[in-house]
């Protein structure tokens, strides 16, 4: 089991659905750039909620300047590309987080999409509800498609109303499953474990 989470945005909630997934299928967890927050990554955020026996692999890219990658990247003088990497020895079982959404340049020419592409690996599209999720959410699964991704799981982030998730869910196909993560008021190592064990049949 190996999979990529990605987002419809930034800041709709890909950390905190790794540590769930994480923990649901007892996996363990590798970002391949973090761009900005050193002293409070997300490899440090996941082994706080999914608990501090999970295997965290080190990033590829530790990156200072909280901004794009491509754009971190050349203020440190490096050049990023997808042929740097490869999976993890230890990645039977294997959550990956991207940064930011697909569209998010690594370099001037490669975007996160890429990655995917090359890693070979299936997708989750974490949705976070907010105004312009709809098309956000529609141009993700366009461009997975267009690319022969396998979305493997819609990632419904939060409550939405009824109309926006009807749409989006609409647009998928029956081959990708729906997982609903509710809101979580506190983020911790028991609240994470705690939907993790209310997640079913993945």
């Amino acid at each position: 089991m190996k999979l990529f989470i990605t987002g419809i945005g930034t800041e709709v909630g890909k950390t905190i659905c790794a540590a769930i997934l994480t923990k649901y299928f007892n996996a363990t967890y590798w970002k391949p750039i973090q761009s900005g927050d050193l002293d409070h990554t997300d490899s440090m955020k996941i082994k706080a909620w999914a608990g501090e026996y999970v295997i965290i692999n080190p990033e590829k890219y530790l990156l200072k300047l909280a901004a794009s990658p491509h754009q971190s990247a050349a203020k440190e003088g490096i050049s990023i590309h997808t042929n740097d990497f490869v999976l993890p020895e230890n990645s039977e079982r294997l959550i990956i987080e991207g940064a930011g959404g697909l569209m998010v340049p690594i370099s001037d020419h490669e975007f996160m999409i890429d990655l995917i592409v090359k890693l070979d690996l299936p997708a989750a599209l974490v949705v976070k509800n907010y105004l312009g999720c709809i098309n956000h959410s529609l141009l993700s699964i366009m461009a997975i498609n267009q690319r022969k991704i396998k979305l493997q799981y819609l990632i419904l982030n939060g409550s939405f109303p009824e109309a926006t998730e009807r749409v989006i869910c609409n647009f998928i196909g029956a081959e990708t499953k729906i997982i609903k993560i509710p809101h979580i008021k506190k983020i911790s190592e028991q609240s994470i474990e705690s939907i993790s064990k209310k997640i079913e049949n993945l």
